[in-house]
Formats: C-alpha cells, sequence, structure tokens
C-alpha cells in the first residue's frame, strides 16, 4: 500500500485501484473522442442546410433537401411534448363548450318559459316552438352537438343523457 496525502488528508491507495483510475480516465477520454469524430462525420453527413439535386431526365431537375435525422428526432420530441400542452387544452375547451352550452340552454328555456307565462298572463298568443326560428336555430345546434359528441363515443352507454360523460370520453386518447 502507498500512503500519499491529498489536502492534509491522508489517504492510502492500492496499486490496482490506481491501475483501474488510469484506465476508466483513459477509456473517457477515447470515448470521448469517439463521440466527437462521430459528431463530426454525421454533421459533414448532415449538415444543417444540405441541398441536392437529382436528375430524373434531361428536361427534369428535382430539388430535394436532404433531412438530417438527428433534428427530425429533436423535432419529433418537441411535437410529441407540444401535443401533451395541446390536448389538455383542447379538453379545457370542450369542457368550457359543454358548459357554455349547459347554460345556454338552461337560460333560454328558462326565460321562454317565463315569456310564455308571461305573454299568457296578459292574454297574448305565444308562438309555438315550430314558430321560433331562433330557439329552432338554437336546439338544432345543440343537437348536432350532441350528434358529434355521441359519434365520437365507442357507444358505451348509449342512453346516457350526461353530455358531460359523453363528452370526456370522445376525447381523444393520448397513445
Amino acid at each position: 500500500m502507498i500512503n500519499s496525502s491529498y489536502k492534509g488528508v491522508k489517504m492510502e491507495h492500492n496499486q490496482a485501484v490506481d491501475g483501474l483510475l488510469n484506465l476508466f480516465t483513459k477509456a473517457n477520454r477515447d470515448l470521448s473522442a469517439v463521440q466527437n469524430k462521430l459528431h463530426k462525420e454525421f454533421q459533414q453527413v448532415y449538415p444543417d442546410h444540405l441541398w441536392g439535386t437529382n436528375f430524373f431526365s434531361s428536361s427534369t431537375l428535382v430539388v430535394y433537401r436532404q433531412a438530417n435525422p438527428m433534428k427530425l428526432v429533436e423535432r419529433l420530441k418537441k411535437i410529441e411534448e407540444e401535443m401533451s400542452s395541446l390536448k389538455d387544452e383542447c379538453r379545457e375547451l370542450l369542457a368550457a363548450k359543454q358548459d357554455l352550452i349547459d347554460k345556454a340552454r338552461t337560460v333560454l328555456v328558462g326565460n321562454r318559459t317565463m315569456l310564455h307565462k308571461l305573454q299568457s298572463s296578459t292574454g297574448v298568443p305565444h308562438t309555438g316552438d315550430a314558430d321560433d326560428d331562433a330557439f329552432e336555430s338554437f336546439n338544432q345546434v345543440i343537437d348536432e352537438w350532441a350528434v358529434q359528441v355521441k359519434s365520437r363515443k365507442e357507444e358505451e352507454e348509449p342512453d346516457s343523457g350526461d353530455i358531460n360523460q359523453m363528452l370526456f370520453s370522445a376525447i381523444v386518447q393520448s397513445n
């Protein structure tokens, strides 16, 4: 065993440990050199802005850009991260849309009912549902939304009246 002093601390080293430490240090340097060489070779083969040409016939010249696979992988990872946040935002938007539809339906039906009561109490004849174009248009939009949500749902609980449940089951599932 060899005694050595390192910053006032006495340490004992075995020659085998020193040899192993030297071997790991050399291996680390070698791996770094290989990494740098591969990186340089890769940049030569796939530089960031490499353009090429192909001749298919004497009159046809096609210019193409050779894609850098590493850049493509980076872009794919970024897109995957963005997809996750976009899915969350879509869920929030769909929930807000459904909430708005529910509240609009409640307010519109309540106001329509009060208007009919007011018309009845004053003796004014009220119009039927078929004669009210705005109300029919609103109902048509709500029905189309319900059909859209139901068509996306995989026929789980087909008789369910809870549109919110259908909405959340219709949202695109993550892969």
